[in-house]
This record gives C-alpha cells, structure tokens and sequence, in this order.
C-alpha cells in the first residue's frame, strides 16, 4: 500500500522517529507499549504486549546464524517492518532495531479505529476483544501480510506507522518469558500493559 508523498494521512499520533528505533530490542519493546500501530485506512490499535529479539546473542532469533534472504530486513535500517510466515498460517510482524539483526515482535493489539473493517477481514463472529489479540491475528485485523516486509514504519509513506498519541508507556514492568517458541525460553523478553485485556492468553499484571 505505497502513498504518494503529496497524499495527506491523518494518523492517530505523532510518527514515531528512527531514532526510537535506533537502541536494542531489550530497550525499545517495553517502550513500544501504548505506541499506536496505524493503517492509512483508518485502522489501528494501541500495542498492549511484545517481545524482543536480540539478534546474534539470541538463539530464538531468526537472526540468530545470520544474513538469509528471509530475515535480510532485520539488517537493514531500524525502524522498518519485518514481517514473516509462520506455521504455514499467519503472518507476524516486527519493527527492527539496532544492532542490526535485533527487532521487536508485535504481539497484540488493543483495537483503537477502523474495527468495523476489522471485523470484516477477521473471522465472523469475532469477538472485539479477540480482533488483535495475537500477532496473526492482529496482522489478519490490520492487512499486514508478505507485501508489507521492509516498509519503513518511520517516513509513513507506504500505508503503515507507528505513531506516539502521547500516552506513556507503563511503569514499573516486569520482563516475562517469551512464548512459542523452543529455545531461549527463559530470557525474560516479552512486556505487556497491566490488566490490559487485549493482551494474548490469559491477562496477567506483567
């Protein structure tokens, strides 16, 4: 969804700036929580939990043996979209950071605007609090697929940002295990909004 430059979006927030982007995913991710994820057709939702990936130091990292065509985005400018397939279904999307080969993965979202068209591309009869409530689901919600790898989040010319509305992000997190995954399983690298009831499995405090 490529916008021309003289097209005029009214995003929900300020674009989040490169240089947000430009600090270790350990760093960034509890700092993405109530950023907004927006669409230039009016869809977003507020980011209620994430993980980190830390790249090379990191065996749960797709980035882990290094540069493959697949995970070449996450080596290329933070601040850009790396999105994949996973389990032959869903697709996930992650903003990359710095170092290179480091980025966050957007798990869930709390839907903000645009859920009638959430609803819509999602599976009928979903419940509102389940229309990004998981990174496939919330790519499925948003029309984040294949098409949308490597866009820059930053300049919000290609139909995606990540934008700050000015509400802060949580005080006083706590780090958990990450989850899906086999390796690194306990590296305390996955934040959510406290008693946010967006946030994927049951609703915990940290």
């Amino acid at each position: 969804m490529a916008m021309q430059d003289d097209q005029r979006v009214s995003w929900p927030g300020t674009p989040v700036p490169r240089s947000f982007f430009e600090r270790p995913a350990v760093t960034v991710a509890p700092r993405l929580l109530n950023k907004i994820l927006a669409c230039a057709d009016g869809r977003s939702g507020r980011i209620v939990e994430v993980e980190a990936y830390a790249g090379s130091v990191d065996p749960a990292a797709h980035t882990f043996r290094g540069k493959t065509p697949r995970n070449a985005v996450m080596f290329g400018p933070p601040g850009h979209m790396y999105v994949y397939f996973t389990y032959g279904v869903h697709w996930c999307c992650n903003c990359v950071c710095k170092p290179a080969g480091q980025g966050v993965l957007i798990r869930a979202l709390e839907p903000l605007h645009g859920l009638d068209i959430m609803r819509e591309v999602r599976t009928a009869g979903t419940r509102d609090r389940d229309l990004c409530r998981g990174p496939g689901r919330l790519t499925q919600a948003l029309g984040i697929r294949g098409a949308q790898n490597g866009i820059d989040l930053v300049n919000a010319r290609e139909g995606f940002a990540i934008v700050d509305d000015g509400m802060k992000p949580p005080r006083g997190l706590l780090g958990t295990p990450r989850v899906g995954i086999r390796v690194g399983v306990d590296l305390p690298w996955r934040w959510r909004a406290p008693n946010n009831p967006y946030v994927s499995g049951p609703m915990a405090a940290g």
